[in-house]
């Protein structure tokens, strides 16, 4: 294993907006140059000089169309409305870095696991293995009716269907080539022994792939696998499969739980608990002194887009909050969306209301919001790392790049000051750079 150090994974979209709704607006900021390649490629450099392990893109299908019933304020209001797909950057990202890994995600309702296999053998064999895969099954109901589906799957079905999906992925990348399979014999005209390439042969309730699998082992085989289910169904499945796991829980407590609870679930599959890592995502705002940095925190949350937060939301929980009182408190639900929304601000002895969900949500959802100094912004990190016993964090950005630039300038110098970052990447992939092995556990279910 890597020493016991904070990793870092900057937590994005290709998108406008991604969970700052209304940053777009502040002075400055340059989301609207997602379209821009040369704005990707500095976000790259800028993030590998920070010693990140990687740019964590999140991505949906469909648009925000449940608050109010219309798509018009996720549209109005650039909420994750344009986006483009976040794949089709990893070339140009990973062109311009040696070190920094890159974790796409891709629904497993939409799309089909030998393509998406093949998707992600081609990036790992591109990127010198520095791709992950963050396995979502998709929430919003538009995006089932564009897809031809014309309505989502129910929400334990999605995940029966991804279970199924990952183990065709996995019989793919892990048992359909064998090691020394690509021989490469120019002289006797042989590219690759056919006696080691296998099918897969699977023939299950959502998927028949006979195989093989169409590409050559990839440097990882399998790409690092992130999941961040928050549901019953969902905690279960992120324990069968998931290698780093994103959390959305806003209270060390909740996070506390989380934890123990999917650790335990891992042993239940036979595997080694604690080789799972968690990242919950933060906000950090950083200033040269208290007062900038609170002054900065102002500033951001007077350019927050409440109706934009609340449309966001909406889609997340699939509850239209413009038909609720703002003082109304937030009720538990069994939601089809989000579970882990929901969890987050009616869990528990939880009080919110819908107008201070609105509020705090306005940067970053669910995550905490660490203002000050850069020393004491890296106490809080360190409180996190050592204290409640997460691995990492999801950076998450309010205004675009200066957040991400204010936090490799400010910030990490404290924490390498302090042992807590690496001096430098030690591993070859992403995947070593964050347990230091290349391949999957041998515990892993896919390697079982």
């Amino acid at each position: 294993m890597p020493e016991d150090v904070i990793h870092l994974n900057l937590f994005t979209m290709n998108s406008v907006e991604h969970v700052t709704v209304g940053s777009w607006r502040y002075p400055g900021d340059q989301s609207a140059r997602y379209r821009d390649r040369t704005y990707w490629t500095e976000v790259a450099r800028t993030a590998e000089r920070g010693g990140f392990d990687g740019v964590f893109f999140a991505d949906v299908r469909g648009i925000y169309d449940v608050y109010g019933g219309s798509r018009d304020p996720a549209i109005e209001r650039a909420v994750q409305t344009p986006s483009n797909d976040p794949a089709y950057l990893v070339p140009a990202m990973a062109e311009v870095t040696d070190h920094l890994g890159f974790a796409v995600t891709k629904s497993t309702s939409y799309t089909h696991p030998y393509q998406l296999a093949r998707e992600f053998s081609t990036l790992d064999h591109l990127t010198d293995g520095r791709v992950a895969f963050n396995v979502v099954t998709s929430y919003l109901e538009s995006a089932a009716a564009n897809l031809g589906l014309g309505e989502r799957l129910g929400h334990d079905e999605r995940y029966d269907r991804a279970q199924e999906f990952m183990e065709v992925c996995y019989a793919l990348w892990e048992d359909s080539w064998e090691d020394g399979a690509v021989v490469r014999d120019a002289a006797a005209g042989r590219f690759t022994d056919p006696a080691k390439v296998h099918t897969i042969d699977h023939a299950g309730e959502h998927f028949d792939v006979v195989g093989p699998h169409g590409c050559e082992p990839s440097p990882q085989r399998t790409p690092v696998i992130y999941q961040a289910g928050s549901s019953d169904r969902g905690r279960a499945f992120a324990a069968a499969n998931a290698e780093a796991v994103f959390v959305s829980q806003p209270t060390p407590e909740q996070v506390r739980e989380y934890v123990d609870d999917l650790r335990s679930r891992a042993a239940d599959h036979g595997r080694d608990p604690d080789e799972l890592m968690f990242f919950p995502g933060i906000v950090p705002i950083v200033g040269a002194t208290a007062e900038l940095a609170e002054a900065k925190h102002e500033s951001y949350r007077e350019h927050v887009d409440v109706e934009g937060v609340l449309a966001l939301l909406s889609g997340f929980v699939d509850v239209d909050l413009s038909e609720l009182d703002p003082d109304q408190k937030i009720e538990h639900i069994e939601t089809e969306a989000i579970q882990g929304t929901v969890n987050a601000f009616a869990g528990g002895e939880s009080t919110w209301t819908v107008r201070e969900m609105a509020q705090f949500a306005g940067l970053g959802t669910t995550s905490p919001v660490v203002v000050g100094t850069p020393a004491e912004v890296a106490d809080e990190l360190q409180w996190w790392f050592e204290e409640v016993g997460v691995d990492g964090f999801n950076v998450k950005e309010v205004a675009r790049p200066g957040s991400l630039a204010d936090f490799v300038d400010l910030v990490l110098p404290e924490l390498r000051e302090r042992g807590l970052v690496r001096e430098s990447y030690e591993g070859a992939t992403l995947r070593e750079n964050l347990t230091g092995r290349r391949r999957l556990s041998e515990t892993h279910p896919a390697r079982q």
